[in-house]
């Protein structure tokens, strides 16, 4: 097993990097009118630098490329975690200047960049079955859609949840620990150092964005952590997993899973298209029953906890 102060050491690089670098970041943003500004829809009531991605995809880079270098799956997430990064910038570009950007894109970018995994060897290649101890492998075509239906989703779930300062970078911290946890108990050291140093990435941020947030780390920042974390999932959780497991990875990330959810069917019900936003989300329905900002990310804190709780208690029991 990997020694702890290799893990602390990751997440405290990451953390720093991430901490340290945003003021830096935030005051181009400024100068260069790189904002997110007020509208309707949205609850800042003031212009708030639009970077912030940037530094947690940096601070993840350095800090995991440290130990985890040698290792496709930090490779994978690198190369595929830049195009992500890339098409959400590009995203909060237009965002800046009040102009919506095509959903169709991002879209086809993003299935590219899950693609890369493929490439790295990150996929979802088959499933214990509980009877018999038999392995069923899965069809090379069926392993390369399984990965790309759940790295695109998860990506887009976590930029979903992005619309409360502080809650996607602390739902995202708090996934990324269970899957730390995860991936110690079935002996995957590497994926435990991916996982803590995105855990500390996401921290690092999250000082400055939690309320009242001075930035936000935007679509680039939102799609790379659910990105990271979809990765470190499939080659984490997933591996080796039987079928009553396959359930850890899907409650590590429960509170992006089921704040979707809730937003798909509501707007399939209602015949809008599912991605175009509005005030519906899970959080904006906290806020509308009375609840302040810090309280609403406050409980959807606790809901994460309590499915972390028991991702981890399933993948004990299903061991």
């Amino acid at each position: 097993m990997v020694p702890g102060w290799y893990l602390f050491v990751c997440c405290a690089v990451a953390a720093l990097i991430s901490n340290f670098s945003i003021p830096f970041i935030r005051t181009f943003a400024l100068r260069t009118g790189f904002v997110d500004r007020p509208n309707q829809r949205k609850i800042h009531r003031e212009p708030i630098p639009l970077l912030g991605g940037l530094a947690i995809y940096i601070s993840f880079v350095v800090a995991a490329g440290v130990l985890g270098h040698r290792h496709s799956t930090y490779w994978g997430i690198t190369a595929g975690g830049f195009i992500i990064f890339g098409i959400g910038v590009l995203d909060d570009y237009y965002k800046t200047r009040g102009r919506d950007f095509k959903a169709w894109p991002k879209f086809l970018m993003q299935i590219a960049a899950a693609i890369v995994l493929v490439l790295f060897h990150v996929r979802i290649s088959g499933v214990n079955l509980p009877f018999g101890h038999m392995y069923y492998a899965f069809p090379g075509w069926l392993s390369a859609v399984a990965t790309v239906f759940w790295v695109v989703a998860v990506t887009n779930m976590m930029n979903f949840l992005d619309g409360v300062d502080g809650l996607a970078a602390g739902i995202a911290a708090i996934s990324a620990l269970t899957l730390v946890f995860i991936a110690l108990m079935k002996g995957q050291d590497m994926m435990a150092m991916l996982a803590i140093s995105l855990v500390g990435s996401a921290l690092g941020f999250l000082k400055y964005n939690f309320h009242p947030a001075r930035i936000f780390m935007g679509d680039a920042g939102a799609t790379f952590l659910g990105y990271a974390l979809s990765a470190i999932a499939v080659d984490g959780a997933f591996k080796s997993a039987t079928i009553v497991s396959l359930a850890v990875p899907m409650l590590a990330l429960g509170v992006p899973i089921l704040d979707t959810l809730w937003v798909v069917s509501r707007r399939f019900k209602e015949r809008r298209p599912i991605y175009i936003a509005d005030k519906g989300h899970t959080f904006h329905l906290l806020m509308k029953s009375g609840l302040n900002q810090v309280q609403t990310v406050a409980i959807l804190y606790l809901v994460g906890v309590c499915f972390s709780l028991a991702s981890i208690l399933v993948e004990i029991v299903s061991h």
